[in-house]
């Protein structure tokens, strides 16, 4: 299995929220890649997979994730993910922004988004 990057996703409670933060990360050299008003990550220009995401809600599932990992393959991690009994919180779905994701619980109770960029292996 190929791990492709991890970002973490922040919940904050305004679009207002999601400016200053791109203010700030932008002093260290962040760069916005997507907005869609809701969700919005930024990346290092340097190196594209180090990225973080704001996230004012979740407009497709009942929470708002902890972190993201993009995966080579999403739909053998979820198989897997289930064979081994993990909470799946929200199922496979592709998404109209070109993912297919589904949400996991971790053992400490966090939430996250596992994804793989539809058009490659197996996402």
């Amino acid at each position: 299995m190929t791990v492709r990057r991890i970002v973490p996703d922040i919940h904050v409670e305004s679009e207002q929220a999601m400016g200053e933060n791109r203010d700030f990360y932008g002093l260290l050299g962040f760069e916005e890649v997507m907005n869609q008003g809701w969700v919005m990550t930024l990346a290092s220009p340097a190196n594209p997979t180090a990225q973080i995401s704001f996230l004012t809600e979740e407009r497709t599932a009942p929470v708002v994730p902890d972190l993201s990992v993009e995966v080579e393959d999403v739909d053998a991690v979820h198989a897997r993910l289930l064979a081994a009994g993990a909470e799946i919180v929200r199922g496979l779905r592709d998404e109209e922004w070109g993912v297919r994701r589904f949400f996991v619980r971790d053992p400490n109770g966090r939430v996250v988004n596992v994804l793989g960029h539809r058009g490659r292996a197996g996402g």
